[in-house]
């Protein structure tokens, strides 16, 4: 989440006459992340989101991001829900841009997650795997493996500036990615931004995820990939096997994992991890000026990648989970 546009009061209250919300009372812009503009909305009925879609999330994909919010919500997933106006439109849009306007969900996000908190977060992912079976559009992963090579040929310069040699080392990554990519893996929808920011907790249990705008469909181990990286790292760099065994327990809890998607984690891992340290060196240089935004360091994945570029096994598990 993150401000890079600025909405007047008469635009708001432009926006909530189309809606039966009541009266604006309050609107505060939403520092963290980097994507769009989230502003937590608070009205005469009671609390929401206002998301307005920057120039990264392509139009044409908002309406499977929406979609799929209300699919799994439908289906009993705790996610935000996209609220719809007096004619039934839930996409928007204010100073020409697009937007909606989505629940406010319940709970608290942990900086620092423990083992308990990693199980509980990998079976809400599982819960949300299942409760995204059936929805019927789709989306390509537009991050994925096959996106990595192209776009760091234009950041190289930014690679060596961040830390001297590094082009080199992580153009041999994505030789040894591309070798070895796991294909033929079950796929679905992946939420594909599964971080410990976007998941909510309540009384230490899974009380819902929320922030879509990547989802996807690709390889449903992909996304466990993604938690991993997310979750299970100390503040020192070490990989947390302990935190990493009781993800992959809660997720195996309610949907187990297949033998081949076992086997294929530890090179999803060093993908995924590639996957965000790009985008992050992407945009450690590109924040606009005046924005309401905290740019991601990519030095925390590029150690990630390290880590994994030394222990190529590191994630591969035998035998039954915590």
């Amino acid at each position: 989440m993150a401000v890079y546009t600025d909405i007047t009061d008469e635009e708001l209250a432009g926006l909530l006459a189309d809606f039966d919300l009541g009266q604006a009372l309050s609107l505060k812009g939403v520092a963290e992340g980097v994507e769009n503009s989230n502003f937590l909305l608070e009205t005469e009925t009671g609390r929401y989101f206002l998301t307005v879609y920057e120039k990264r999330t392509r139009e044409e994909d908002l309406p499977f991001f929406l979609g799929l919010m209300r699919w799994v919500a439908g289906r009993g997933f705790a996610s935000a829900t996209p609220i719809a106006d007096r004619q039934g439109e839930i996409l928007k849009r204010v100073r020409g841009k697009p937007c909606a306007i989505v629940s406010f969900l319940s709970g608290l996000s942990v900086r620092r997650p423990t083992v308990a908190h990693c199980r509980e977060a990998g079976a809400g992912l599982a819960a949300l795997h299942l409760a995204a079976e059936g929805f019927g559009l789709s989306r390509a992963n537009t991050l994925g493996q096959a996106a990595w090579a192209p776009m760091f040929r234009g950041l190289t310069k930014a690679a060596d500036d961040l830390k001297p040699g590094l082009a080199a080392v992580i153009e041999g990554d994505l030789s040894r990615l591309a070798a070895q990519w796991p294909k033929g893996l079950p796929t679905g929808v992946i939420h594909a931004d599964y971080f410990p920011d976007n998941v909510f907790f309540a009384s230490g249990k899974f009380a819902g995820a929320i922030d879509f705008y990547f989802a996807c469909n690709d390889a449903l181990a992909y996304d466990v990939a993604i938690a991993l990286n997310a979750w299970c790292f100390e503040p020192d760099g070490s990989f947390n096997v302990t935190s990493a065994r009781a993800l992959v327990g809660g997720y195996e809890s309610l949907k187990p994992l297949s033998a081949a998607e076992r086997a294929a984690l530890p090179a999803l891992a060093h993908g995924a991890a590639m996957r965000f340290f790009l985008t992050r060196l992407a945009d450690w240089g590109a924040t606009p000026q005046g924005a309401l935004v905290k740019p991601k360091d990519p030095l925390e994945y590029e150690r990630k990648l390290a880590v994994h570029r030394a222990s190529h096994d590191l994630v591969l598990f035998d035998g039954p989970l915590a």
